[in-house]
């Protein structure tokens, strides 16, 4: 049945061609160790499903702190995969974030890597 889902086959084939592009000798693909940390996956992930969150909505569904999202966004921020906007609402800051292309591109890749690795260990 897999074959007759085109768009499963191109997302396995984007998958294992990921995987054959980074697998160093042990078999294991390369990870972006700026997405591979958890609370910038989460960010991340958080993002790509709405067009855009603020500092406090990222932090309530990420469950974190002032501090650790700040660090984490800046870095993800400095590396050109989301963007900030900060503004006033009234006299209140508000803090405004966005995925960019880049992070997309780079959210579908680990993506992509991670699934290659499940599908090889599966195969094992």
């Amino acid at each position: 049945m897999a074959g007759r889902n085109p768009a499963r086959r191109e997302k396995a084939t984007r998958a294992e061609s990921a995987a054959a592009d980074q697998l160093p000798e042990g078999g294991l693909p390369r990870f972006d160790a700026l997405v591979h940390e958890r609370l910038r996956l989460g960010i991340l992930g958080a993002l790509s499903a709405t067009e855009s969150l603020t500092f406090s909505e990222l932090k309530k569904r990420l469950e974190t702190t002032d501090g650790n999202l700040s660090v984490h966004a800046r870095k993800l921020e400095e590396a050109g995969y989301i963007s900030c906007a900060k503004s006033f609402q009234g006299r209140v800051p508000r803090t405004e974030y966005r995925m960019t292309a880049a992070g997309r591109r780079a959210l579908e890749n680990y993506i992509d890597r991670m699934e290659a690795l499940i599908q090889a260990l599966r195969e094992k």
